[in-house]
């Protein structure tokens, strides 16, 4: 028998047919990963300075210590929207042992910003970005993660939806 009649064979039965087609998604899940992500290298983050809404400026070096989440989205983001409640879990079940921060860019004024947060009922912390930090952190799209050492530097990045389990694996890798 060779190799060909053996898969064949092989793809007759169900649990093979899921198992392969479930390898090939997770393949060209990783793949469309790896392209969103490609423009971010591991490494130190650029310190930027951005200010909260009551108008006090921070830095992101000021995350250092512990690991971190910077969560970059825009009031407008649909997917952002869908994953806010799990940014809020996330903040709530590492409390302390982790930074979680979110940056809104391209929002028309800060009201806005405020709107979104009353709508999400955000519960972690928000600052406005600019488009010098935007271009600073290399953010593309929305939503965009990224997942800092205790030392400050990026160790990974996400784009798109993230669920609440792979932000927790991406945050203590």
């Amino acid at each position: 028998m060779d190799v060909r009649s053996a898969w064949a064979q092989a793809r007759e039965r169900r649990w093979v047919r899921w198992v392969t087609d479930l390898v090939l998604l997770a393949a060209v899940a990783v793949a469309v990963m790896t392209w969103q992500t490609r423009h971010f290298t591991r490494g130190p983050l650029p310190d930027v300075s951005l200010r909260s809404l009551d108008g006090k400026v921070h830095r992101l070096a000021e995350l250092r210590g512990a690991p971190a989440l910077v969560v970059v989205w825009a009031p407008w983001c649909g997917v952002c929207k869908v994953e806010s409640p799990s940014v809020s879990w996330l903040q709530r079940l590492v409390g302390d042992s982790a930074h979680v921060v979110s940056v809104a860019f391209d929002y028309d004024d800060v009201e806005q910003v405020r709107r979104y947060m009353r709508e999400q009922e955000v519960d972690y912390p928000v600052l406005l970005g600019d488009e010098a930090a935007r271009e600073a952190l290399r953010v593309q799209s929305f939503p965009t993660l990224l997942f800092l050492s205790p030392e400050g530097e990026l160790r990974h990045a996400a784009v798109g939806y993230t669920t609440l389990p792979g932000m927790l694996v991406r945050l203590w890798l």
